[in-house]
């Protein structure tokens, strides 16, 4: 089968990619589509480490083809979006809620694909840039035939991550002021959640002045090319300021927005080592630096809950699909990816 490979080296589309059968808790998915996310691209350049070789991809959408044993809540043939987060479901940080904390979902790569006799890794447990994978059953979530599966893609990441900020770990409320620092698949994704919560003010900031008209669609009232003008729109500073770049640099615009009570949200990925500085008297007015791992996301509560948002029509899932691509077309999709022509671009099998 295909799958997009990463060898520590370079990337490769092959075709002779295997993927082993589910085991017990289990589901094997055929991708229909998935979205290539920055995160992706960072494992290429090293800004996010991780063992290689290893096979691509962690927001997609498809068919269950089967189930190990135990696995009840899906189905051969159900449609299905994947989230990334293998929680095991059993421990303390799962049984209050909070499935992200889960310890046994972060750092265990597991190795169910193999390629030329040899075992491969799987990217976020995940791995959606192949025909086929394997995940936990927790992770499948199934999702009414209805929807496009190249839209239903983007829910397993960006929209989680995006909208989930919001809503789960700022908690934006009616009224509040919302400031957004880069208006990509997860800026955009900001945007909306921030709309969804019933933000007053919500100022989106890029360096690209392209992206304004697709920012306001999203929800944004205000676009600025830098943050130099966000006290111009709010003098007293924002309730809310989300980092979607992964810049020390915004890190640091985004805490100096905020007004008294305000929480700066961590959601962009800078190198590993990065370091980033305040003024700690700028904090003692009960301000806030909020990290932020996936939306601080349920997933098989908030899928369903945004799928249902969407053939609402008041959660944006078409609108985030710029361009679609073969999967053999990797690398123009990451080109575009990179030079910020798409909000997402989603491969296709």
């Amino acid at each position: 089968m295909r799958g997009v490979i990463f060898d520590g080296k370079q990337v490769r589309v092959v075709t002779d990619l295997e993927v082993r059968e589910p085991g017990p808790g289990e589901v094997r998915v055929a991708i229909r589509a998935a979205g290539l996310c920055h995160s992706d691209l960072s494992v290429v350049d090293g800004t996010i480490p991780f063992p290689v070789p290893v096979v691509l991809g962690h927001e997609g959408a498809g068919v269950v083809e089967s189930v190990g044993v135990g696995v009840t809540h899906v189905a051969p043939g159900d449609h299905v979006a994947l989230s990334t987060l293998a929680n095991c479901g059993t421990c303390a940080e799962c049984d209050r809620g909070r499935p992200t904390m889960c310890r046994g979902a972060i750092g265990r790569p597991g190795r169910p694909f193999s390629h030329e006799g040899l075992p491969v890794y799987q990217f976020a447990a995940n791995s959606a840039f192949a025909e086929r994978t394997v995940v936990k059953a927790v992770q499948a979530v199934r999702i009414p035939e209805d929807i496009p599966l190249a839209s239903a893609a983007l829910i397993g990441c960006g929209v989680l991550t995006g909208v989930g900020a919001v809503l789960n770990r700022a908690r934006v409320d009616r009224g509040d002021s919302v400031l957004v620092i880069g208006t990509g698949g997860i800026g955009l994704n900001v945007l909306q959640g921030a709309r969804l919560a019933g933000a007053l003010r919500i100022v989106a900031v890029d360096a690209n002045p392209a992206k304004e008209e697709v920012a306001r669609r999203f929800g944004a009232t205000d676009f600025l090319t830098s943050t130099e003008g966000v006290r111009d729109i709010l003098p007293t500073g924002v309730d809310h300021a989300f980092e979607c770049v992964g810049r020390v640099e915004l890190i640091r615009q985004a805490i100096d927005a905020l007004d008294r009570h305000g929480q700066a949200i961590l959601l962009g990925v800078p190198p590993a080592s990065a370091e980033a500085s305040f003024r700690v008297s700028s904090m003692y007015l009960d301000k806030s630096v909020l990290g932020c791992r996936y939306g601080s996301s349920r997933p098989q509560r908030d899928i369903a809950l945004y799928a249902d948002l969407y053939r609402e029509g008041r959660l944006l899932l078409d609108e985030l699909v710029t361009r679609t691509y073969p999967v053999e077309e990797f690398e123009r999709a990451a080109a575009d990816a990179e030079a910020g022509r798409v909000a997402r671009g989603v491969l296709t099998f």
